[in-house]
């Protein structure tokens, strides 16, 4: 008779736990695999997002110098991720063990835990583990940031008070409003693994709260429970919301939400769960603000004095990163005020759009736009921020930013004429010709790119085709991490595959990733300038002899095919020379360009505010 025993499979880490673990960037790790033949190999993943051992990996970090010792909170929670499979059901058994719901199924790791906990205590010890399961890049995704979630319960006024988040996920605000001062939270969502994880979190803390399971608009676990706050994160644009069967619910007190109107009937959920002179502060989409179908329910809102602020986020507050989100801090007041304060913080840092907002709601309006809201009850009942700012918005600030305004441009067209490269018209010789494929296969330049997309969030700058196309730097994106990644380094030129003509851009500053679409040409500074060969590549003939015809209508281009003069690397560098005063000529003239239309605009701003006369 054979016995059968419990082999706990090997905990493993991606690129970016390595990077974490080692406290450097990913591309110290893409480095290391490159360099060092000793680098563990794969494991797992794939190709775009490797998997490694960890033990192998501590033991190679040690090894080397890079790292004295992995932490044990790191080498725990990576060992429950391989044994649970599954990044909620880890931290789950892991928090019903601390708090004496159930033994840790993973007998192995039971120690471990049980020493962690003895370290941190068990409030601690979770917390930690917590923290590594919020840094997961697909938490990070779907959760409330917490200063976006610290600033909506501030806006609540939570400080004492109960706080209800009927779509709480995983608790990431009810958490907020506990740092705020909340004295009891309760919460409701309809995914069970995670309000398995908030009532944990809720009960690992011995905190006074509740968490149910289920979907908060059909079946409404409170029903009758009001609170002196609501917070929440909302679902966006589900129009299988419960419309049929809600038809004659009694929350729906301003009106009967439309079936395309959802976010409409959360706000009225919201409400109806709201105690006299409390607050309801709710991440929305922009386009609850305008949506034709819901402008009756919006004018019933403004009319009773609901709506206390709506204001405009910045694109990056919040998942989806793209589109700049909405607050609605809403109110149940037995006085309705005969204004609502908007706020269009949406091309404001994310750091300013929140001093912003905070200054702005609760002095009325200074930071804002008190609108009065027999203004905004017409045909449309528009109420986003950004189209209700008046001409005379900004006073003193339109009035410096004229001014400054006029410096830069002035500024900026002294230094053009010196610009302007001097270059002799006498004819010359035509110059022998080489073409970039001829220097790759030499050894003289090194083709990369392009690359693809990974699987992993990245947050470093990346550089795109339309950084390189409209001459932008490069920013930190919200895209997945290009793959494989390659670290941008000055003298590299970087080609966009596609565009509606042929750019090549030099490259000045370090720490940078090549974007998805782009060539990197990457020649010997000691054979060929940079300069000289982006400069050539930008040419009419290269630009018909590289380019092919694309089913989007911009062009394909491939350098390789290009041509560049063959002559000696001093006489590139006259050449480089001329092109880099070139390449600041055109960024110049970029500049002024945009700075033309600006200046238009604060030269209105500031008439209309009476900050300027004519």
């Amino acid at each position: 008779m054979c016995t059968l025993h419990f082999v706990q499979p090997r905990a493993r880490v991606t690129a970016a736990d390595i990077a974490r673990l080692a406290n450097v960037g990913r591309a110290a790790v893409s480095n290391w695999r490159k360099r060092y033949a000793s680098f563990p190999v794969p494991v797992g993943g794939t190709a775009a997002s490797p998997q490694f051992d960890l033990e192998q990996v501590e033991r190679w970090l040690v090894d080397e110098g890079k790292l004295p010792a992995v932490a044990d909170e790191d080498r725990l929670w990576r060992n429950l991720l391989a044994a649970a499979g599954d990044p909620a059901e880890a931290l789950a058994a892991a928090g019903e063990h601390l708090g004496g719901v159930r033994e840790l199924p993973f007998e192995g790791l039971r120690p471990e835990l049980a020493a962690l906990a003895d370290r941190h205590g068990k409030r601690g010890a979770f917390e930690q583990l917590w923290r590594r399961f919020a840094d997961l890049p697909g938490q990070r995704a779907v959760t409330t940031p917490d200063p976006l979630a610290d600033l909506m319960a501030g806006l609540a006024k939570v400080d004492g008070g109960s706080v209800l988040d009927p779509a709480c996920g995983t608790g990431r605000l009810l958490r907020a409003a506990i740092r705020a001062g909340a004295g009891v939270v309760y919460g409701q969502d309809n995914d069970s693994a995670a309000t398995r994880l908030a009532q944990l979190w809720v009960s690992v803390n011995d905190l006074t709260g509740d968490i149910r399971t289920g979907d908060s608009l059909r079946h409404d676990a409170y029903g009758d429970l009001a609170v002196d706050a609501v917070v929440a994160n909302l679902p966006f644009g589900l129009t299988n919301w419960g419309h049929e069967e809600l038809g004659y619910d009694r929350r729906w007190e301003f009106g009967v939400p439309p079936r395309t109107e959802p976010e409409l009937a959360w706000v009225q959920h919201a409400l109806a769960h709201v105690k006299p002179d409390g607050r309801a502060v709710l991440l929305m989409p922009p386009s609850a603000a305008s949506r034709r179908a819901g402008r009756r329910i919006r004018a019933e809102l403004l009319r009773r004095g609901a709506i206390l602020a709506i204001i405009a986020l910045p694109p990056g507050a919040a998942a989806p990163h793209a589109i700049g989100l909405h607050l609605w801090v809403l109110q149940r007041t037995p006085t309705p005020a005969g204004a609502i304060v908007l706020v269009d913080a949406a091309t404001d840092s994310v750091d300013e759009a929140y001093r912003k907002i905070v200054e702005a709601v609760e002095s009325g309006g200074k930071a804002g736009n008190v609108v009065p809201v027999i203004d905004l009850l017409d045909e449309e009942v528009d109420l986003t921020p950004g189209r209700h700012s008046p001409a005379a918005a900004g006073g003193v600030d339109a009035a410096t930013a004229l001014r400054q305004g006029r410096e830069r441009l002035a500024a900026i067209v002294e230094t053009l004429p010196g610009l302007i490269p001097e270059v002799g018209t006498e004819p010359g010789e035509a110059l022998p010709a080489v073409t970039v494929a001829e220097l790759i296969r030499a050894g003289q330049v090194q083709l990369l790119g392009p690359v693809k997309a990974g699987a992993e969030a990245v947050d470093r700058p990346v550089l795109t085709g339309d950084d390189v196309a409209n001459a932008r730097p490069p920013a930190r994106r919200t895209d997945p991490s290009p793959t494989p990644e390659i670290d941008l380094r000055p003298g590299d030129v970087v080609v966009p595959v596609l565009a509606s003509r042929l750019h090549a851009r030099v490259v000045t500053e370090e720490g940078a990733l090549l974007g998805r679409g782009l060539y990197l040409l990457r020649g010997n500074p000691e054979t060929l300038d940079p300069w000289f060969l982006a400069g050539y590549l930008r040419t009419s003939a290269n630009e018909r002899q590289a380019s092919s015809s694309s089913s989007s209508g911009s062009s394909r281009f491939d350098p390789r095919r290009a041509q560049v003069p063959r002559i000696p690397v001093v006489e590139q560098r006259r050449h480089g020379e001329v092109f880099r005063k070139l390449q600041l000529f055109d960024d110049a003239v970029r500049e002024a360009t945009a700075l033309s239309g600006l200046l238009s605009r604060h030269t209105a701003n500031s008439l209309a505010s009476g900050s300027a006369q004519p």
